[in-house]
């Protein structure tokens, strides 16, 4: 502390951000695109952009989706049956299989689903199968290919590591509000402080929001200790009270028990609330004795992001208990807080400003790692110019600079174009689609590592934009609903051509970006070849 408490939250500031700021970007990115994750969903599944869903009574329609599942799954472990919603207009189920018979533990992503037909309760044959937004969603704080616990655990760090940084950043920056309405093109590390304070400082509050939330929302895995003591250890019971529309779900025991009519019990609940639009239906332990029913009410415009449920016997049809309905004060708080995190409460308009804020942290974390990485080059520029390389831990920030912030859009760019071009009837086609966003990401940052240079910036920023740009073309043999039927003659949905109009812009900024960089570079080249030729003349006029 000896260089005064500023300059120590400087270094505080640095290091807090530049550690983890490369998960932090794929975290900000996924987040941000995860308020837009049903209209992304509803992209990607463009078998269902011209037609209409069949209206049916929900007690019908759940009763239909329960004789689905009991054919397709009826020895798993849990049952859901998802509604329609305004955002989302198809009805899906999905099932969680039981555990392997021998013990062992089972391996991989155990969830499968599919959408349904609510009249018939058949599968949409010709519906593609994706995952659709539901993976970006579940990228942000899942991330793949690891365990969910060890993936949780990793991003609840870098969300600490960025909520330091985000305080000491406006401790640091005295003038931080003065410096946001100060813009100074051109002028190295000045110009990438100035984009990174504006960045940083309009969106400040939503940032912060954004980052204490996500902490908030897996607060009992990060802090445990409270309810292990209050409760002994026994966790299921602290969720069984804290949280009781998922509690009951108990044991299976182990013999079989018909299950009652849930189209009966859709009906009840629907009654209970004055006929609310029901959310979710799920299904413990379907088929068993010990079976129970717990029915979700569509989640109301309002902060919390708490929902009423009621609980059933799943071979009587008896109510257990409601929650939800008269929550406690500590429960509203979370649930405001949690509800704040996800926005479901907002509106088309204000998800869209959540979303630009979204985008605005990504650019904080871009600009703060270049800038690191400007600021050491500056300091190695004297040695640079006498014929010395670049040390090792800026040519490591500089090729992981390249393969996050540039190969990053490349992955999610080819996540859509894998929607379109892979064949609809492959078989477990949602991980192919996942695969194809990894392998992708993984060829840019591989590259990034060969050749960290500023071509190479340049050729990945094109690529994407390429990409970006490429995907409403791609649209247009590939789909009935590109925005020559959605936007210039009207008769396709919104959402659909908001897709489209966004990774346009979003292609058309890389574009710009990668253009300025050229411009960037060619006169740096000329500047370097006319202080060769005055050098030259004076070597000349000296002989």
């Amino acid at each position: 502390m000896r260089e005064g408490f500023r300059q120590s939250m400087a270094w505080l500031h640095t290091w807090a951000g530049l550690v983890v700021c490369w998960i932090l970007f794929l975290i900000f990115s996924a987040g941000t695109a995860s308020y837009f994750r049903d209209e992304i969903t509803f992209w990607m599944t463009p078998e269902l952009h011209l037609t209409d869903s069949p209206q049916v009574a929900p007690a019908i329609a759940i009763k239909h989706a329960a004789e689905a599942l009991q054919k397709k799954a009826g020895d798993a472990e849990r049952w859901f049956i998802s509604m329609p919603t305004e955002r989302n207009s198809a009805m899906r189920i999905g099932w969680i299989p039981a555990p392997p018979k021998d013990g062992s533990k089972p391996v991989g992503r155990r969830f499968q689903s599919e959408t349904m037909n609510p009249a018939t309760g058949e599968k949409l044959e010709d519906v593609r199968d994706t995952r659709g937004g539901e993976f970006l969603y579940r990228l942000h704080f899942d991330l793949h290919y690891m365990p969910v616990i060890w993936a949780r655990w990793l991003v609840g760090i870098c969300a600490m590591f960025m909520l330091v940084a985000i305080i000491s950043g406006v401790i640091t920056h005295k003038r931080i509000f003065k410096d946001f309405f100060t813009f100074r093109p051109r002028k190295g590390q000045r110009s990438w402080l100035d984009a990174h304070n504006a960045a940083a400082v309009l969106p400040l509050p939503f940032h912060l929001m954004i980052t204490y939330t996500g902490l908030i929302t897996m607060m009992f895995m990060y802090m445990p200790w409270g309810a292990q003591s209050a409760y002994k250890g026994d966790q299921n019971a602290f969720f069984a009270e804290v949280f009781p529309s998922v509690g009951g779900r108990g044991k299976a025991a182990g013999s079989a028990a018909p299950l009652t009519d849930l189209g009966v019990l859709a009906t009840q609940a629907q009654a209970h609330w004055n006929g609310a639009a029901l959310s979710t239906i799920s299904v413990n332990n379907p088929g068993d004795a010990n079976a129970t029913v717990v029915i979700t009410r569509e989640k109301a415009k309002s902060l919390s992001y708490l929902q009423p449920a009621m609980t059933f016997k799943g071979t009587t049809g008896e109510l257990v208990g409601t929650a939800g309905e008269d929550p406690s004060g500590a429960a509203v708080t979370r649930g405001a807080l949690y509800g704040l995190h996800m926005a479901h409460f907002a509106d088309p308009w204000l998800r869209t400003l959540f979303f630009l804020f979204g985008l605005s942290g990504c650019v904080m974390v871009a600009s703060g790692a270049l800038l690191w990485a400007v600021k050491s080059r500056q300091k190695q520029a004297k040695a640079i110019a006498q014929g010395a390389r670049v040390s090792f831990g800026l040519r490591l920030v500089d090729a992981l600079n390249i393969g996050a912030i540039a190969g990053l859009p490349i992955a999610f760019a080819t996540y859509f174009w894998a929607n379109r071009m892979l064949p609809v009837e492959l078989a477990q086609r949602p991980q192919a689609e996942i695969n194809c966003f990894f392998i992708a990401w993984g060829v840019a940052a591989v590259l990034a590592q060969i050749r960290p240079s500023m071509g190479m910036w340049r050729l990945q920023l094109w690529f994407g934009a390429l990409m970006f740009i490429g995907i409403p073309v791609l649209n247009v043999f590939t789909t009935h609903s590109h925005l020559g039927v959605t936007l210039l003659q009207g008769k396709g949905p919104w959402p659909v051509a908001g897709f489209d109009l966004t990774v346009l812009a979003l292609g058309i900024a890389l574009a710009m970006t990668a253009r300025i960089l050229g411009k960037r570079e060619k006169k740096k080249a000329g500047g370097k070849v006319q202080s060769a030729d005055a050098t030259g003349g004076k070597l000349k006029e000296a002989a």
